[in-house]
């Protein structure tokens, strides 16, 4: 929170016809929908926490632009985003979109031109043409923020699941996605093998996911896996097109020069807009703190911490502050309403871990029902305050995030300056390292081993080789991500 996580990799496999009626469809970039996305990028950007600069974003341009050259037309325009998600996404009109997160899970240089390949291939098959660019920027945003948003109506902020949904391609396009992808990769030089490796890795991760915030027994998954969700198949599927190419695991794969390149990228969040760790999110420039709930899950974004349970959903944010905290409530009630008008009591004032507070709870109906709807609000300083926006139950106000609520506090000095940022650290395969060896200098308190192989794609049984490269994570210091 500077003051998103979404994870949106295209991805769902089904049937299509023949390799050359897919090529007919790619229709390249019209100048309108240049001309539109183009007008969008700085907000893209701005949401999405920023750029990755210097030699890695000449990195990605370059290999997005020799795989892009393939697909019969149009300038494209590739952008590395300091995003803490494993995301990749294709806005109409040649704006092709990856996060730090998936670089960081990536092995070589062909598994990044496969996704860059799987993007260009949505642009150039006009799959997002029966939709309008205004309205898909709008879609990318909302599944990054919260089910609160400044803009957004109340009769939407109980929507977010089928919202997420709108992002999603149909089942034909994904793999007309993917088999142009993996057909300008190959074209390019690239090993087609690595669009199956990547997806390899992808399962790994988004499984370790499911361990890592207790969700392997709940029915809820990510929205990458949502929107763009992963078949069963997927791998296999990938390996028989790769195998089709005639050139699998004959091609590129870069795989040192692109560890050099990812070698300290941040992984994770970036302390400049606070860091999750466990069930506290912790700000070192606001020196601020919270904890959410056990069972809750807790995502990060440029402008607002969004917080998502069983029984009930939040937003954490902020802005300028009058001096009025009833007055901020009221504003607070505004922002969610839009143009519609919700009453409620009067602010009530409190103290909580020494900071001014003041709250209220009104219920307001919805196409779901009723819920409950309420507002804490925090004086940070002279000129800011933060808030809670929360949705719960009907009569249950803020009950269920009781606790949380109750958590925000100040860091100290010493709190603040020890919160570090996660980076990729690149090391060589000794004689005598094994797996859990290395996975012990991984900078986490928990599922060390499991990560380790995750980030390098590797199997529990794979014995290292000395001279090998790999991945760790470990505590780095703060300076462009």
């Amino acid at each position: 929170m500077r003051f998103k996580r979404l994870i949106v990799l295209s991805a769902s496999l089904a049937t299509i016809g023949s390799a050359t009626a897919l090529h007919a469809q790619a229709r390249g970039v019209s100048p309108r929908a240049a001309q539109q996305a183009a007008q969008q990028h700085p907000e893209i950007i701005s949401e999405f926490g920023g750029t990755v600069s210097g030699p890695r974003s000449s990195y990605v341009a370059g290999v997005g632009n020799r795989v892009a050259v393939h697909s019969g037309g149009g300038r494209y325009h590739f952008t590395a985003l300091n995003s803490p998600v494993l995301n990749a996404f294709a806005v109409p009109g040649g704006y092709i979109y990856i996060t730090r997160q998936l670089m960081g899970l990536m092995n070589d240089e062909a598994e990044l031109a496969s996704v860059l390949g799987h993007e260009v291939g949505h642009v150039a098959a006009n799959h997002a043409g029966g939709r309008q660019q205004q309205g898909l920027l709008s879609q990318i945003l909302t599944v990054g923020a919260a089910v609160l948003t400044g803009s957004s109506q109340i009769g939407q902020l109980v929507g977010q699941v089928s919202q997420l949904r709108l992002l999603s391609f149909s089942r034909n396009q994904e793999f007309q996605a993917d088999q142009l992808g993996i057909r300008y990769m190959t074209r390019a030089g690239y090993d087609p093998n690595a669009a199956a490796s990547l997806l390899a890795s992808l399962g790994a991760a988004e499984a370790l996911n499911a361990r890592t915030s207790g969700r392997e027994d709940q029915r809820t998954t990510p929205s990458w896996a949502r929107t763009h969700p992963l078949s069963a198949d997927r791998v296999a599927r990938a390996s028989q097109m790769a195998r089709a190419t005639g050139a699998a695991g004959r091609g590129i794969r870069n795989r040192d020069q692109y560890l050099t390149m990812i070698d300290g990228l941040y992984v994770d969040d970036d302390p400049a807009q606070g860091v999750i760790e466990g069930r506290e999110f912790l700000h070192p420039d606001l020196r601020l703190r919270f904890a959410i709930p056990v069972g809750y899950t807790m995502q990060n974004g440029t402008r607002a911490v969004s917080i998502t349970g069983s029984n009930g959903q939040a937003q954490f944010t902020g802005g300028r502050f009058n001096g009025d905290l009833g007055s901020y409530v009221a504003q607070a009630f505004q922002s969610l309403a839009g143009q519609q008008r919700i009453p409620f009591s009067q602010p009530r004032a409190t103290t909580i871990n020494g900071i001014p507070a003041a709250y209220s709870t009104t219920q307001v109906p919805t196409q779901r029902g009723p819920v409950d709807v309420s507002i804490v609000a925090y004086q940070w300083d002279a000129n800011t305050a933060y808030h809670f926006a929360m949705i719960t139950p009907a009569g249950s106000g803020v009950g269920p995030f009781q606790q949380m609520v109750q958590s925000v506090g100040r860091l100290s000095s010493a709190q603040a300056a020890a919160i570090r940022p996660r980076v990729i650290d690149v090391v060589t395969v000794r004689p005598g390292d094994t797996q859990q060896s290395l996975a012990s200098r991984m900078a986490y308190r928990d599922f060390q081993l499991q990560r380790f192989q995750a980030l390098n794609g590797l199997p529990a049984n794979a014995a290292l080789i000395p001279g090998q490269r790999v991945k760790v994570v470990v505590y780095g210091t703060r300076s462009a991500a």
